[in-house]
C-alpha cells in the first residue's frame, strides 16, 4: 500500500474514532440524527457508500412525522445523554437496511464515515448500548413503538386515492422463527422441533404493510391473542377511514365466541378455514 494512502487511512481512522468517543455532556434538546436537506449527485471523486438510500429512508421517516411520533410516544429514557427513543430506533432499522442482521453489525455502521454523514449523525449507538435500549422494553412499551408507527401510517394513508378506503384485508398468520439463542425470556420448542419464537403477524394485504407483530413463545397455538390484535387492526382501519373490513386467516384462527360479534359489527366480514369435523360437514351439507 502507497504510503499516503495508509496515511489517509490513519488519520480517517482518527477522525471516526475522536467522532465517536463518549464524550458526556448536558441533556440534548434534540434528536442525534437531524440530517434534512440531503441531496444525492453524481461525481468524480467522492466517497462512496453501499446503502446510498439510507439518506432517503430518513427523509422518509422524518417528513412522515414518525420520528417525532416515536419521541412523542415511546418513554425509555429519562435522560438524552445523548440519544433520543427514536435515535435508538431508527438505528436499529437502518442497521436491518443496510444488510445487518444483529446488533453487532452496528459497529460496523458506526465505524462508517460516509454512512454517518449521510444520516448527519455525530455518532449513533453502539451494540451494547442498542441492546440496553432493547432490554428496557416492557410489553406496553412495545404496544406504544406499534401505536406510534400506526399513527405515522394513517397520515400517510390520508394521501391514498378515496377508492383505496373501499375495503381493509386484514390477514392474521404466525410464523416459526428458529434461533441459535438458548436463554431467552420466552425460547421454546415448536411443534415441529424448531428452538425458538412463535410470532403473530396481522397485516393489511391491500399493501402488504405489518400492522402488528407479536413476538410469542415456540410453544404457543397460533391463534393466541390473534382476536384482540384483530380488534386493534379492525379499530386502526375505521379511524383512517375503511368502509370495509375483511378478515382472512386460516383454521388456526376460527376462534367462535368472537364471529358473533364480528358478524354483527356491520362494516366486518371474515373468512376463515375451520376443521371438518363430523359434525360440521353435516351442518355444512343441511344448508
Amino acid at each position: 500500500m502507497q504510503p499516503n494512502v495508509l496515511n489517509k487511512l490513519r488519520k480517517r481512522k482518527r477522525r471516526i474514532l475522536e467522532r465517536i468517543k463518549n464524550r458526556p455532556g448536558p441533556d440534548r434538546e434534540f434528536p442525534m440524527i437531524t440530517a434534512r436537506n440531503i441531496h444525492y449527485e453524481l461525481a468524480d471523486r467522492v466517497q462512496g457508500l453501499a446503502c446510498g438510500g439510507i439518506g432517503l429512508m430518513l427523509q422518509v421517516a422524518r417528513c412522515s412525522g414518525l420520528v417525532t411520533d416515536i419521541d412523542h410516544r415511546l418513554h425509555l429514557l429519562k435522560r438524552h445523554l445523548p440519544y433520543h427513543e427514536s435515535d435508538h430506533v431508527l438505528n436499529i432499522a437502518f442497521n436491518i437496511l443496510a444488510g445487518g442482521h444483529k446488533l453487532e453489525h452496528l459497529e460496523l455502521r458506526r465505524n462508517d464515515e460516509v454512512y454517518l454523514n449521510a444520516l448527519d449523525a455525530e455518532r449513533i449507538p453502539d451494540p451494547t448500548t442498542a441492546g440496553d435500549f432493547c432490554r428496557r422494553f416492557g410489553v406496553g412499551d412495545v404496544l406504544d413503538l406499534m401505536d406510534a408507527i400506526n399513527q405515522t401510517r394513517l397520515r400517510v394513508w390520508k394521501q391514498q386515492p378515496e377508492e383505496f378506503f373501499q375495503e381493509a384485508v386484514i390477514d392474521a398468520d404466525g410464523t416459526i422463527v428458529g434461533t441459535d439463542a438458548e436463554c431467552k425470556e420466552g425460547v421454546d420448542l415448536a411443534y415441529n422441533g424448531i428452538w425458538g419464537y412463535h410470532p403473530l403477524l396481522i397485516s393489511l394485504a391491500n399493501t402488504q404493510e405489518p400492522l402488528f407483530l407479536v413476538n410469542r413463545s415456540g410453544n404457543r397455538p397460533s391463534h393466541e391473542m390473534a382476536a384482540s390484535f384483530l380488534d386493534r387492526s379492525i379499530s386502526l382501519c375505521r379511524r383512517a377511514g375503511f368502509q370495509r373490513i375483511f378478515l382472512r386467516g386460516d383454521t388456526d384462527f376460527t376462534q367462535s365466541k368472537h364471529l358473533d360479534r364480528w358478524n354483527n359489527a356491520g362494516d366486518v366480514r371474515f373468512i376463515f378455514g375451520i376443521d371438518a369435523r363430523a359434525n360440521l360437514i353435516g351442518l355444512a351439507e343441511w344448508k
